[in-house]
């Protein structure tokens, strides 16, 4: 899909949105994404944390499976909402990410992000890198607009 550039939100805002970092607070990497479900086709909203990764974006979870991933596997195109300080519906495609160096670069600041002060994730146990390097979906979000595309 190419985009044109006529979108009804603020780019620059929009950018300093996705530019979020390790000290960045829930709020700012909580999203919500709309794909099509892989047997109905009908669309699935859900609220997920992104990722900001040398200058890429991805989403990822827990190492078990997730119907997000699966949707997007079936069904790449879909949309990321921003919902805290900017709002914005933003056209994407989601890459999988098979490359082990890759996983292993951005997983890593995946699984670190326990030990944000702040951010502590919720589980039970602290998570281990070789369980998400072996099991965790891992997407790169290419969005449609070439605007935002550069990290």
């Amino acid at each position: 899909m190419t985009d044109t550039a006529d979108r009804s939100y603020d780019v620059g805002a929009v950018k300093r949105a996705l530019a979020i970092g390790p000290g960045s607070p829930r709020e700012a990497r909580t999203i919500d994404i709309t794909t099509l479900g892989r047997r109905t086709g009908r669309p699935r909203r859900i609220e997920i944390w992104f990722h900001h990764v040398g200058g890429r974006w991805y989403l990822s979870g827990m190492p078990v499976p997730r119907s997000w991933h699966a949707n997007l596997s079936a069904h790449p195109y879909f949309t990321v909402h921003l919902k805290n300080d900017v709002r914005a519906d933003l056209p994407a495609t989601a890459v999988p990410v098979k490359d082990p160096a890759v996983r292993h670069h951005v997983l890593s600041a995946v699984v670190a992000l326990q030990d944000e002060p702040g951010l502590r994730m919720h589980v039970t146990q602290r998570q281990r890198l070789e369980d998400w390097l072996k099991r965790s979906p891992l997407i790169e979000i290419v969005f449609d607009d070439e605007r935002l595309r550069c990290g």
